[in-house]
């Protein structure tokens, strides 16, 4: 079996966010980045697990410059085979997916496999998007997945409960908690992603969809006052002059 993964790199969840250049860019100075946690923890690990159980191959790309050769490496160590590296600055989710899809085009992977979502923008669109590039049928939000014979078995999380569905490769999948469990990579997998290939590519031309027009950071938590449970009536003068619920 022949399984891409797509890999992100997003700010660490502790890095404090700022913004440049009249709030239009992402300050990255002192940013510590990580390779996007869905991604990592449950794709490309269920990915590994099957090359695991059935032989195969399973090859990671990321769409972005040099500075993103160390996360590369590392899912080389986690057991990724090889790894492609789309060398450009990614802009939005369009522009990543269809330089993914361009690739996958030419190579007839088996299976492509996602994360749910990037934990920077959470915009949940690059599997998808990816899925309707290439033609081909997409299950989100996949929490079990098992393939026998050229067809998948599904179960993904639903409003309300799960569904178990049926699709037969090739196809595109969301993951996310439960698909599998995280590995760390051992001495054996660091030393070992030093030799395995990491191809460089140059990106494709792509029409521009989306300009960011400004970013602005959260509202900071308001004040939060206490009041006794025997002054109710300054409770009852607050909630009706100040916050205004009653």
């Amino acid at each position: 079996m022949k399984i891409l993964v797509p890999i992100a790199k997003v700010p660490d969840t502790t890095a404090k966010i700022a913004f440049i250049e009249n709030n239009t860019k992402f300050n990255p100075d002192g940013v510590t980045f990580i390779m996007n946690p869905t991604y990592e923890w449950y794709a490309l690990v269920r990915a590994i697990e099957f090359k695991e159980k059935v032989g195969g191959e399973v090859v990671v790309i990321h769409v972005g410059l040099a500075d993103s050769d160390q996360i590369i490496r590392k899912a080389l160590a986690i057991g990724a085979d090889k790894a492609v590296r789309v060398d450009a600055e990614p802009t939005d989710a369009y522009f990543v997916a269809a330089q993914i899809a361009n690739h996958a085009k030419a190579e007839n992977y088996d299976l492509i496999i996602a994360g749910k979502e990037t934990i920077d923008y959470n915009s949940f669109e690059v599997g998808g998007m990816i899925a309707e590039l290439l033609d081909l049928p997409c299950v989100a939000l996949v929490q079990k997945l098992d393939v026998d014979n050229g067809v998948a078995t599904l179960k993904r999380e639903i409003e309300g409960g799960t569904e178990t569905v049926e699709v037969k490769l090739p196809m595109v999948v969301c993951a996310q908690k439960d698909l599998a469990e995280a590995r760390i990579p051992n001495m054996k997998g660091i030393m070992g992603a030093r030799s395995k290939p990491l191809t460089v590519v140059p990106a494709e031309p792509i029409e521009k969809l989306t300009t960011v027009v400004d970013y602005s950071l959260p509202e900071k938590a308001k004040e939060c006052k206490y009041v006794s449970p025997d002054n109710v009536g300054e409770l009852v003068k607050l909630l009706h002059e100040e916050a205004k619920v009653i």
